[in-house]
């Protein structure tokens, strides 16, 4: 068992080593800076978190990377993991990295779009793109390198850590069969996605995961939005409201960054900014494949709990898809570092939507359907 987990872990470091080549990074092979760790400095950093930890796939994210950053160094380079609240509260990771209240923060770029709106790209916009899509965007379609351009306004370096898949689109109080519905309803909902849904009437409000289900279940809002099934049950979010929405047009394909400050990432020797590149790129991986793996069993147990599936109507989503991409035009027009990030962006989705139609969708629109 332990010589197969070995060999699991060096081919994977060696696949995150030729993307990180492809991207125009030179990758370190792991195996030589752990022989040669002793002549490396020790070193300890603090990482902020946007996450309770009682949600073992986003939290336990966090936990991998640092874990793989020890292994590869020989513990010679740690990283201090510390949940929402901890040091700075969730939402505030950004600020904390950004200041040098700790040197890292793993986190959702789209918190921060009050900073700069083009951050949302870095996790995912309304109707965009799916986990497979992202991740290509990101490693081989300059996603990475557009996203640090925006970053580096803010002394901060950062690489994908993590993906959701596909989200589900919330729970609700009571049933929303129309666009009517949506209107004045009080939804936690951050990002892009709460504009689009702003536009659509809804009074948005944005809180922290381990805030959600007593905002939801004492009444302060009437919907909410987390990320899907298995954690959404983490949160106990089926004990506060009935209906539970699908899909979650806003977040195809959610990605979490692993933000670092600058000045701390600059210090660190040639070896371990390679050990953290890669192992970003295994927990980008192993986070997803968590999610497609655990989502399934919790969407079944919830069902069999009593939450009432309701699949957003078509109504809903064209109304939804037309507000996202005036929103879009909307911001492009007024930033210019929007309308570099969003014409890259819209290049990418096009050809990629045109190429996944034809391969992706061509084989599950049969076998999904059998």
């Amino acid at each position: 068992m332990k010589r197969r987990k070995l060999l699991g872990y060096t081919a994977l470091g060696a696949a995150s080593s030729s993307v990180l080549a492809a991207c125009g990074n030179t990758a370190t092979n792991t195996s030589s800076v752990a022989t040669n760790s002793a002549a490396l400095p020790t070193v300890r950093w603090k990482m902020a978190t946007s996450w309770p930890t009682s949600l073992d796939t986003l939290y336990g994210s966090a936990e991998t990377l640092a874990k793989r950053v020890s292994e590869m160094s020989g513990g010679r380079f740690t990283i201090d993991l510390f949940a929402a609240g901890d040091i700075v509260p969730g939402l505030q990771v950004m600020d904390a990295v950004q200041g040098g209240t700790v040197e890292c923060g793993h986190t959702a770029s789209y918190y921060y779009i009050g900073k700069n709106p083009a951050l949302a790209f870095g996790t995912c916009v309304p109707f965009g793109l799916n986990a497979q899509q992202q991740n290509a965007w990101l490693y081989e379609g300059g996603g990475m390198e557009a996203t640090n351009k925006i970053y580096s306004d803010f002394n901060i370096i950062a690489f994908p850590a993590g993906n959701t898949g596909a989200q589900m689109g919330g729970w609700f109080k009571e049933e929303v069969n129309g666009v009517e519905d949506l209107r004045g309803l009080k939804m936690r909902i951050p990002g892009l996605g709460g504009k689009v849904m702003a536009r659509l009437g809804v009074n948005v409000q944005v809180l922290p995961g381990g805030e959600i289900f007593l905002a939801l279940e004492r009444g302060a809002i009437d919907a909410a939005e987390w990320v899907g099934p298995y954690d959404d049950e983490r949160l106990g979010l089926q004990d506060a409201a009935p209906y539970y929405y699908y899909p979650g047009w806003w977040e195809p394909g959610a990605s979490f960054d692993l933000q670092i400050n600058r000045n701390a990432w600059d210090k660190l020797p040639t070896e371990y900014q390679e050990i953290v590149k890669t192992a970003a790129y295994e927990t980008n991986l192993l986070c997803l494949s968590r999610y497609d793996v655990r989502n399934p069993k919790a969407l079944q147990r919830l069902v069999e709990g009593g939450t009432q599936l309701r699949q957003y109507s078509d109504e809903i989503l064209s109304a939804a898809q037309k507000e996202a991409f005036e929103l879009y035009e909307e911001n492009a027009s007024q930033d210019a570092s929007f309308r570099e990030m969003y014409e890259g962006w819209k290049q990418f989705r096009e050809q990629i939507y045109r190429w996944h139609a034809t391969n992706e969708f061509g084989f599950s629109s049969f076998a999904f359907s059998q």
